[in-house]
């Protein structure tokens, strides 16, 4: 099976191409345009085809949708001061990809949403993930749509990642507000073997919201990133108000920051979303958040990645 996958170099595409080879796929196709990550994975994948190339516009890389099987959809602007990022290679990129697939007459699609569709949270990253989602829906091709919450993971260059590299850096951690807010993150490898059983077994036309299993106050999570990584820092809750005057000067400073205003109103959003077994529809063992956590950060051969952002 021919397996091609646009923006395989970020935080899911790094994973799931190390699952993938463990369950015995090799025919593999990773396209994106950031060449320093892409540099990380040819490193660790020396065997697969890597094609640096940006998706949002036409070029050579659609040359390597010949005789695909399935293509897994991962492209995405999360986070960006400027709208039109979102605008291209969200939409645009999506675009391109589903006309490159129908071009090749590739049968099957997965793509990888966000669970921000089903957020109170009103901004680009969330307009322009909804946009993406209908370029596939009204392609024509069969699909499987993944829905996932904040995840972490080898490889996290945001979110909980970042928050563990800089809390290692300072003596103190701000939260907003008092960190009482709930949170079901997701396991990259877990997540990644949901996307291989969907690859496997192709659900037509569904769309699933996946949701980390385990609810957890946002402190507490902070509090066992803290634990794992071994960081002397204070965690200190201090106003929405003040976080958010220091993201918005800290991207005075910075083109594109690691965190952003608007992820931070999606971080303090009122949203709990819905959790489906999905243990059990696509056969995938769930990991608890703790040995998660402990795997992400002591692992011997892929803890020492981080991507660029």
């Amino acid at each position: 099976m021919k397996i091609i996958i646009p923006g395989a170099a970020g935080l899911v595409g790094q994973n799931l191409i190390i699952e993938l080879k463990n369950q015995g796929f090799s025919n593999i196709v990773a396209i994106d345009k950031f060449r320093e990550n892409l540099n990380i994975l040819r490193k660790l994948h020396p065997d697969i085809t890597v094609i640096e190339a940006d998706v949002a516009t036409p070029g050579n890389w659609q040359d390597a949708f010949q005789d695909g099987d399935v293509v897994v959809m991962l492209q995405a602007q999360i986070g960006s001061k400027h709208s039109d990022d979102f605008v291209r290679n969200n939409i645009k990129s999506a675009d391109f990809i589903m006309e490159t697939v129908k071009k090749h007459n590739i049968p099957y699609v997965v793509h990888i949403s966000s669970s921000v569709i089903e957020s109170v949270a009103d901004d680009d990253y969330t307009n322009t993930k909804k946009a993406q989602e209908e370029i596939v829906i009204k392609s024509g091709v069969d699909y499987c749509i993944l829905r996932p919450t904040l995840m972490f993971g080898w490889f996290d260059r945001k979110h909980v990642g970042w928050l563990s590299r800089f809390m290692q850096k300072v003596p103190v951690f701000p939260i907003p507000g008092m960190g009482k807010i709930i949170r079901q993150p997701l396991y990259v490898q877990d997540f990644c073997k949901i996307i291989v059983s969907a690859i496997k077994h192709k659900p037509e036309n569904q769309i699933f919201n996946i949701t980390g299993k385990e609810k957890i106050y946002y402190v507490d999570m902070i509090r066992q990133v803290k634990k794992a990584v071994a960081a002397k820092c204070l965690i200190l809750p201090i106003p929405y108000a003040l976080f958010w005057f220091l993201l918005k000067t800290y991207a005075l400073f910075d083109k594109n920051p690691p965190f952003t205003t608007d992820q931070l109103k999606a971080l303090v959003a009122a949203d709990e979303f819905e959790l489906i077994p999905w243990w059990d529809i696509f056969d995938v063992k769930p990991t608890s958040f703790e040995q998660a956590i402990r795997e992400t950060f002591t692992d011997d051969v892929y803890s020492k990645y981080v991507l660029k952002f």
